[in-house]
Parts: structure tokens; sequence; C-alpha cells
């Protein structure tokens, strides 16, 4: 095996969930290259990969936020000339909608594995592959993409899952008063995801007390307005200016907690092997949580909201004596390797 196409082009979250792949494939294929198409919104997540070696990023969400602007199909298709430009010998598309299997169809390979269409976000994007993915059971969103791949291409895997992740370091050191950072993130994508704000009020009230000092990142003017509110009821809490998918993960690796939603940076803390609390309100906790124990818990469930009380319980599981640590916190390293409860 020379080079290998690995296809998942958006969301965030799914880009880090898509990361113990990268290293199976790493482990399995030491030599061979890798790259990976991923939508240029997205694209950072891989590019910081230990062990790809190419990333093609069309910017196909700009192309269709934008009202499909001839500068965005531009980069669109100097993508799809990249892409061409190297044969594969295997194609693995672990996303399964249109966009994903259009890409699969384009690359120039013998073999171009997906899943099977009951298992396809779009049953239609069937037509790109020559090779269906075997059954995967009722494994977590991870798990289903390690167990497929391996089973198409003949490799075994560990039980642990690894991420390794090269985050670049910020331009000035950040958290440099010795005061751990616990950052929540109240914001979700739908309303339906919200957990009530007095709950979050009471978590960082309690998180403050502790001697964390607590930040609140946003990504829209409504979430800077509930970060804002947040803010004037926790004591010392900081809104943090609005920053680039980097720029948080720059915070993120600073870190001394990382609270909050289902969400991609919640997630990717989880990747970096920070202590982590994983809040469930509309999604399944089985198929999309975070569970390593002394690192990262997810607590909640679909239709299941969990009170304070329970997160301020998976709080202490995972960070019960960090704020004795304060020395040691708010230090990037060059680069991170976290399997199950180990991180480096």
């Amino acid at each position: 095996m020379k080079r290998i196409l690995l296809i998942k082009i958006t969301s965030l979250g799914d880009m880090v969930h898509t990361l113990p792949l990268v290293s199976d494939l790493r482990r399995a294929y030491p030599d061979a290259a890798i790259d990976w198409v991923a939508d240029a919104s997205c694209a950072d997540i891989p590019r910081w990969a230990i062990g790809v070696d190419r990333v093609i990023a069309p910017p196909l969400r700009q192309f269709k936020k934008n009202g499909k602007k001839w500068k965005d199909l531009r980069g669109i298709l100097r993508a799809v000339r990249e892409l061409r430009r190297e044969k594969y010998d295997v194609v693995v598309d672990v996303h399964g909608v249109y966009k994903s299997a259009i890409v699969a169809r384009l690359a120039r390979s013998p073999r171009r594995f997906g899943y099977a269409a009951e298992f396809l976000g779009e049953a239609k994007a069937e037509f790109a592959y020559t090779d269906i993915f075997g059954p995967h059971g009722n494994a977590t969103c991870r798990e289903k993409m390690r167990l497929v791949t391996a089973n198409a291409l003949g490799y075994t895997y560990p039980e642990a899952e690894t991420n390794a992740l090269r985050i670049p370091a910020p331009a000035t050191p950040l958290n440099t008063d010795g005061v751990p950072r616990a950052m929540l993130f109240h914001a979700t994508s739908a309303e339906i995801k919200k957990w009530p704000q007095a709950h979050w009020i009471a978590v960082g009230q309690s998180l403050a007390a502790r001697g964390f000092r607590v930040q609140l990142p946003w990504g829209s003017e409504k979430e800077h307005e509930e970060s804002r509110a947040l803010a004037a009821a926790i004591p010392d809490a900081e809104v943090l200016p609005r920053m680039s998918i980097t720029e948080v993960a720059q915070r993120l690796d600073a870190a001394a907690l990382v609270v909050g939603m289902d969400t991609g940076f919640v997630h990717l803390a989880d990747a970096l092997g920070k202590p982590t609390v994983m809040i469930f309100t509309a999604t399944s906790c089985e198929h999309f949580g975070v569970q390593k124990p002394g690192q990262s818990v997810s607590i909640g469930d679909q239709g299941k909201p969990p009170s304070v009380e329970a997160v301020l319980a998976a709080i202490d599981s995972v960070a019960p004596k960090l704020p004795g640590q304060a020395g040691q916190a708010g230090q990037s390293g060059p680069s991170h390797q976290a399997a199950g409860n180990v991180s480096a």
C-alpha cells in the first residue's frame, strides 16, 4: 500500500472523530502516503494530524454560503486538480454523502470503499464505490470508522484510541499568571441542545470558588451576548475575543479544564488529552460521548439533560486537584498523542 486517500469533509467534530483512524492507518502502513480531503472550513484539524501527508481542502461550504461565486468555484477546481494529481491504491470514504462520494469518484483509484446504502447519509451516494464496508453493529461513530476500514483493508488495530495532533504554538505564551483556566463551551448549533443559563452560572461560580478562572468563548453575536451575561454572574470570568479555529485550539491546549456541550471544540479538547466534561441534552451520549477514566467523561443523554450537581460531580472525577496544580497550567506543547487516558 503506497498511497491512501481518506475522505471526511465536515464538520469540526467529525474531523476529530476521524483522528484515531488516521493513527490506525499510519500504524498499519508506516511507509504509505496518507492524503485527506476536508472542506476548507475544517481543514486545520487534518493539517494538525500527525500521520497525514497532504490535505486537499476545497471551499465547498464557502461556495454554497457565498452564493456560488466564481472565486470559490476556482478554489474547488484547484482542489480537483490537486486530487487527480496522484494515483491512490485505495480510497476510503467515511463520510457517506453525495459530496464525499463525488470526491471518491473523481479520485484516480481502482478501489473506492464506502458504506452500504442503508448506512449512508444520502443513500444514492453508493454509486461511487467499488467496494462496500462490512457491518459495524452498534459501534460508536469513532469505533465504526476504525472497524469498517480495518476489516476492509485487512489490518488489526489496538483497542485504545490514539489521537496524534500537533497544535501550532501561540505567538505569545498564554495563561502565564499561574491561574488555571476552565473553558465553558455553552453555545450550541441548535436551541434544542442548550443547557439552561442558570446551570452554567452555577457551574461557573463553583469553578471560580475552587480557584479556576472561567473563560467563555463565542462564535456569533448572539453567543457573544450570552457569554457576557454569564461573565456578569461569574466572579473574574473572562469573555474571550472572537477567535479562529487555531486560536481556540491554542486556548484549549492551555486550559486546565474544559466543560461544554457536544460540540466540535469539546471533542478537540478530549483529543488533546485535556480534562473534559461533555454535556448531552439532545444527542446520543452512547454514540458520540467521550469516556476516558481520569481524563474525560460524558454526562446526560438525548432528552435527559443532566443536573448541575451531576456536572459538578463529573468535574470532580476528571479534575479534582487541578487548582492545586496552578503552577503547571497553561503551557502549550508542540504535539500531543493521546491514547486512552495518556497524553504527551
